[in-house]
């Protein structure tokens, strides 16, 4: 495995003024590096800053102190413009919500994040082969209303990796499925992650850490690495 870091978190605290006198850090000097071809799980509760770690490492909220880098690239350092481009280039995302827009097909929801890159150059085919791979080819012109679950889900995945991205942020990805689709689920990931993407999953499920490289609990704002069996 490489030992390039893909994304470091530098002393970040992230701070919410609620008013003049209440202060609440959902994330306390954190300091955390994810390397190239990891796949690492955290689990939490709810409200034990874990949404707001993704939330900083996608740049879409800035840190109150510290550094998030990815690729070596402080967010800080870039205009909100360069962000969202960087956004789009090297990161995926599966949602802890549906998130598949119920007008476009399949195949259409897959490729709706290359609008915003400027790559629909070949996305089609992109998407196709990930369908196949996802083992969803016969469902490529379907509406997501008659997918099950299941299927909901992978395709989720499969439109977080139509753009090739680097790193892929999961909030929950099994969140709603029964233990066998769930199991289906994290094994595609972890063959997903043996071909080179990185990945940063959070949730409350600690089954899910059987699947991590590496493995760790949120409390308070702050992570403790635990065992994993991989």
């Amino acid at each position: 495995m490489s030992t390039t870091s893909i994304l470091t978190f530098e002393n970040v605290t992230k701070e919410y003024h609620l008013d003049e006198e209440n202060v609440i850090a959902p994330v306390r000097d954190l300091s955390f590096d994810i390397h190239s071809g990891e796949l690492i799980v955290i689990i939490g509760r709810s409200g034990t800053g874990k949404t707001t770690m993704l939330n900083l490492a996608a740049g879409l909220v800035r840190p109150t102190a510290g550094r998030v880098l990815i690729n070596g690239r402080d967010l800080s350092g870039l205009s909100d413009k360069e962000v969202s481009a960087l956004r789009s280039h090297q990161l995926g995302f599966v949602f802890q919500f549906p998130s598949l827009l119920p007008p476009l097909t399949v195949i259409d929801n897959i490729m709706f994040p290359t609008t915003f890159v400027g790559d629909g150059h070949n996305a089609r085919d992109r998407a196709l082969q990930i369908l196949e791979n996802l083992g969803l080819s016969d469902k490529a012109d379907v509406f997501p209303k008659q997918l099950s679950a299941g299927e909901q889900k992978r395709v989720v995945i499969a439109r977080s990796l139509i753009n090739e991205p680097a790193l892929i942020l999961a909030d929950e990805p099994t969140s709603d499925l029964d233990s066998k689709t769930e199991t289906e689920v994290m094994t595609i990931l972890r063959d997903i992650n043996a071909t080179g993407v990185t990945f940063l999953i959070v949730t409350h499920n600690l089954e899910l850490v059987e699947f991590a490289s590496r493995a760790f609990e949120m409390e308070h704002g702050v992570l403790k690495q635990i065992q994993s069996d991989r």
